[in-house]
């Protein structure tokens, strides 16, 4: 699978961010490249800006590591291997560090995706603040 990877230092506690980040059926309040999502905490769908919609299962949703992480099950775009992976870690008690790596073939979906999930994740702190 094609690796990609983005982070952004944060200037909230890693308590605060978690509390985003584990909400995870209301992705597209703080990710720019989806118009709406919905779900619960075991599967979620999302609709893309460009009217694509993506069936995602839950993988992994720990309060204890503050990771998330989720796998494209079904949708519009002919995806055959996905699986995003958010973590929250603690710099210090005001600031954390927010890594998203995802890992999806085929590779040809690799730059569109890594796009979208930079741009969401530097909107991260403007959501927060």
């Amino acid at each position: 699978m094609t690796p990609l990877r983005s982070s952004v230092l944060m200037n909230h506690p890693a308590y605060t961010v978690w509390q985003v980040i584990r909400d995870v059926p209301n992705i597209s309040r703080w990710f720019p490249g989806m118009v709406s999502s919905t779900g619960d905490m075991k599967k979620r769908t999302v609709v893309l800006t460009d009217g694509s919609t993506l069936i995602e299962e839950i993988v992994t949703l720990d309060d204890r590591l503050r990771r998330m992480q989720y796998r494209a099950v079904d949708g519009d775009l002919p995806i055959t291997q996905h699986l995003g992976t958010v973590d929250v870690f603690d710099i210090d008690a005001d600031r954390s560090l927010v890594a998203y790596s995802t890992e999806i073939e085929p590779p040809e979906l690799a730059e569109a995706f890594h796009t979208a999930i930079e741009e969401a994740v530097q909107n991260l702190p403007s959501y927060i603040d």
